[in-house]
Formats: structure tokens, C-alpha cells, sequence
């Protein structure tokens, strides 16, 4: 088969954010199908911006010419084909992020039979966040007379609705959900990365015999790298472990909803000198995160820059225990997918989230402790219960979050269930 994926945020190992695109493309080019991910230019989720590639062979510049006003890039990374859209770059969420969707969708939009002529697409795989991607995506299957796919990462509008405070009545968010409603209504297959929301689809529209769910995931060969961490990283966590014997990380996005002030404050409370609290990562929090810290002078809390994906395990094998926590806003009860559990899960380390949502990993998994989301105390409370377990009792904690991965959220299991349903 010819696959397109489109995806706004598409990334790669080497780009950052997004992976779902690359991995699911990856597996399913070695199963011998053609996978082409079409992505923006510039997206706010990745660590580095495709290039312009202009060294490419003549034949390839060539087949793209019906298209070439909307191409800022055409290139491979290993037998993955990325066509990137030429959009406009923005900061923030603000109206730059806006103008960068509709840039995105409107030149799709405007290509996509000439796109479904060029690649001959069998699938056409709407998956960026957002939903208005669906119109290309629907444009470019029905001339190409491929089957449309729309994959779920998020709920939108409702994100912005309900973490937003937007009102329904706003004509953007009225935009949005008219661009769900259509998904729901033209794709032959809807995927959903969250587990519980059919019942909000079926609300919409949706026939509840497409819906399938096939959740995010981790590739194995990425945890056979033993790539270490870059030399100043390395550094600075030898300069706090010193001082420090325990070590405690949170390894993500630093955005709102990650909700690291609790984390934070624990700083103050916590009556172990020997625990040090890390935040690695970059986002939209992080410089307001780093002045609460300096002003509040708290000594055991630190920030670490992002590192390269594949030196993650060499990270997260030096920390003690692991931390993961989400607002506590009614809109998780459709459940939660996030890739950094996954990332601990593997490390084998014990996990202490702070979330309440529509499912609980960590508890399914028995691979650390549940809290209450937005706590301090209670954060403090789990820290000290894991404080006192037997080593043996941590390590089996560890070993059960790897086996539950493995076993569910392994890339080769996932890739195949996403064929089964297409198919």
C-alpha cells in the first residue's frame, strides 16, 4: 500500500516531536508498504525546523513540480518520504500559531489532487491535532479513491474548550468543531490515541463501528542505545549528586498543564536533604518555572536543558524515581496517552503520577504510586512511601511498567493493529 500520513507536527529523531508519524511509518515500511508523512515547515514542538533541501536528484525535484509553489522541502530519512508544506513560523499559541494551521491546511487543501495524482495513495491518514486537516485529506482520498483515516491525538475543540475557557460560541472554536464533526462523518476509520472518548465521537455523529483505539508507544531498538547524555548535562547532574544522593525527575514539555509548580514547592516541604528535584526540558512555563525558583529561593529543585532523544535511557538510568503530573481538569477523563510515561515505564525506574484521568497506567502496570494531581503534600507522601520499600520491592516496581510496555505499547504491536484496521 501507499500510506499518507498527514500530520502538522510530524518530527523525527533528528527533528524532535512528533515520533507517532516516524515510528508507525518505520514498521510499516519493513512490513513493504510506501509511507509518505506530509508536515508544516515550522512547528512549535520540535527541537529543529526541516531544512530547504535543494541537493536532492533531478528526477525527485521533478515529479513535484505540479506542487512546487507549496513545497519547502522534499527528503528522506531512510526509506521515509517527508514532504514538507511551506508555512509561516510563530512563537507561542498566540495568533502566529493560528496562521500557521490555516497556511497549512488552505495549501493541502488547495494541492491535494495534485498530491493523490504524484503519490497514489491506497490510505490517506488525517492525524495532525487538530481536526481541519480532514478537508485535504478527504479531498486527496477521493481522488486518489483511497480509504480516509482520521486519528484522534486530541480532543478539539474541547481542549481548548475546557483548558482554554474558549466558548463554544467563538467562530474559531465553531471551525474546529465543524471539522470534527466532518472527520466523524466522511472517514471510513477513526482512531483514537485516548482510550475512553467513543462516547463523546458518538455525541458528534460518529458510527461507533469505526471507532478503534490504538494508544501511543515506545520503539525497543531506541533502549538499546547506549548513547550517553551530552558532556555539560552529565556535568551538572554530578555537581547535584554532591550534594544530593536522591534524585527525582520530571523529563517532558514544561507547559501549564504539566502542572510543575507542585512539583516545585515540594522543594519547600520535603525534610530530606539527600532529595533533589530535576526538571528537564523546554516549553512556555520553563522561564516563569526557573524565576519562581530563584525568587522563592529553593535549593533543591534544578533545570536541565532538553537532550537528544537517544541519550533519554542514559538519562533516566541516573534518576531514583520518576514524576509525571497533569492539571487536574475534567477533560483527562477521556484518558491520557503520554509518551514520557511510556519513557519511564522503560526505564524501569518507580513512578509517582500525579493525574487523574479516564485510565491509570501506572496503577494497571503496578509500576509506582497514583496521587491526587496538583498536591504538593501528597507528592511529599509518596516520595517518602517509596523511601522506605525494600530495593527489591523498587525493582520489581521497574520490571512491571517494562513488561506492561512491551507486552501493549511496543511500535511493531501497534504499527500492526493500525494495518489490521486500515486494512
Amino acid at each position: 500500500m501507499n500510506i499518507i500520513i498527514i500530520n502538522h507536527y510530524a518530527g523525527s529523531p533528528k527533528l524532535g516531536m512528533e515520533y507517532r508519524p516516524y515510528y508507525l511509518a518505520k514498521e510499516w515500511i519493513k512490513s513493504g508498504h510506501r509511507v509518505i508523512i506530509i508536515g508544516a515547515s515550522h512547528s512549535h514542538v520540535r527541537t529543529v525546523q526541516p531544512k530547504k533541501v535543494d541537493k536532492k536528484t533531478g528526477s525527485e525535484v521533478e515529479f513535484l513540480k505540479p506542487v512546487k509553489n507549496i513545497v519547502h522541502a522534499y527528503e528522506k530519512l531512510g526509506q521515509i518520504e517527508y514532504l514538507w508544506v511551506k508555512t509561516n513560523t510563530y512563537q507561542g499559541n498566540g495568533l502566529g500559531r493560528l496562521l500557521n494551521i490555516f497556511s497549512f491546511t488552505a495549501r493541502l487543501f488547495t494541492k491535494a489532487k495534485n498530491l493523490a495524482k504524484i503519490f497514489k495513495p491506497d490510505v490517506v491518514i488525517a492525524s495532525s491535532t487538530y481536526p481541519m486537516d480532514i478537508y485535504a485529506a478527504h479531498k486527496m482520498a477521493k481522488a486518489a479513491q483511497a480509504k480516509l483515516v482520521f486519528e484522534v491525538h486530541d480532543l478539539w475543540p474541547q481542549s481548548p474548550i475546557e483548558l482554554g475557557g474558549y466558548s463554544p460560541k467563538n467562530p474559531v472554536i465553531q471551525m474546529i468543531q465543524h471539522a470534527e464533526d466532518y472527520a466523524y462523518k466522511h472517514a471510513e476509520k477513526v482512531i483514537s490515541i485516548l482510550p475512553n472518548t467513543l462516547e463523546h465521537m458518538k455525541e458528534h455523529g460518529l458510527n461507533p463501528e469505526k471507532f478503534h483505539h490504538i494508544p501511543n508507544g515506545v520503539s525497543l531498538e531506541e533502549w538499546t542505545s547506549d548513547e550517553l547524555v551530552p558532556k555539560e548535562t552529565q556535568c551538572k547532574i554530578d555537581k547535584i549528586k554532591e550534594k544530593h544522593s536522591i534524585l527525582i525527575a520530571y523529563v517532558g514539555s514544561i507547559g501549564i498543564a504539566n502542572a510543575l509548580e507542585s512539583f516545585i514547592h515540594v522543594g519547600t516541604i520535603i525534610n530530606e536533604s539527600r532529595i533533589a528535584l530535576l526538571i528537564v526540558g523546554k516549553g512556555p512555563e520553563k522561564s516563569k518555572l526557573e524565576e519562581l525558583v530563584s525568587k522563592s529561593k529553593i535549593d533543591n529543585v534544578f533545570f536541565i536543558e532538553s537532550i537528544p532523544k537517544k541519550t533519554i535511557p542514559n538519562l533516566l538510568s541516573m534518576m531514583n524515581f520518576l514524576y509525571i503530573g497533569l492539571q487536574n481538569q475534567p477533560l483527562f477523563r477521556f484518558g491520557i496517552s503520554p509518551n514520557k510515561l511510556f519513557d519511564y515505564m522503560m526505564a524501569k525506574k518507580p513512578i509517582i503520577q500525579a493525574i487523574s484521568a479516564g485510565n491509570d497506567l501506572v496503577t494497571d502496570a503496578n509500576c509506582g504510586l497514583t496521587i491526587e494531581p496538583e498536591n504538593p503534600t501528597e507528592i511529599k507522601k509518596a516520595i517518602e512511601k517509596l523511601l522506605k520499600m525494600e530495593q527489591a520491592e523498587l525493582t520489581q516496581m521497574g520490571e512491571n511498567g517494562y513488561n506492561y510496555i512491551v507486552k501493549n505499547h511496543e511500535y511493531k504491536i501497534l504499527s500492526q493493529q493500525f494495518l489490521d484496521v486500515i486494512k
